[in-house]
């Protein structure tokens, strides 16, 4: 059976992006892990609904979409402005961009591994000239 990732994927972002914690279940297994640590469904959630009360205006944009028959590899582009610390760094409400590169693992149609990256140097840089 063939499924469409990238169907399934852009979904699971408008899910992210309305902040629908109850449907998030239905894109990712209960046993996901994530940068190779098993924090299962309740744990994502949790990392999740913690990224929007760090950060009030969160939006998450696809910028790049990749996908074979059981991976999907993404480039989320942001432009928001976190609160207070953020990735150790006092951005303070300071609005900037940075990019986060995805990879994603599903099985049977949900995300089972997440191994993701955000670009802190392009944030670093931005506040220096900002400051």
């Amino acid at each position: 059976m063939t499924q469409d990732l990238p169907g399934i994927y852009r979904n699971y972002i408008a899910c992210l992006n309305r902040q629908d914690w109850s449907r998030l279940g239905q894109f990712v297994d209960d046993d996901v892990s994530h940068n190779g640590r098993r924090i299962g469904l309740p744990g994502y959630r949790e990392m999740l609904e913690q990224d929007f009360r760090d950060i009030p205006d969160l939006h998450f944009n696809i910028e790049l979409l990749v996908s074979d028959a059981s991976y999907v590899a993404s480039r989320l582009a942001f432009n928001c402005s976190p609160k207070g610390r953020f990735l150790g760094l006092d951005v303070d409400g300071r609005r900037v961009a940075f990019a986060e590169n995805v990879f994603y693992e599903f099985r049977e149609g949900k995300i089972v591994q997440v191994w993701s990256v955000i670009d802190k140097a392009a944030i670093e840089a931005q506040l220096v000239k900002k400051a």
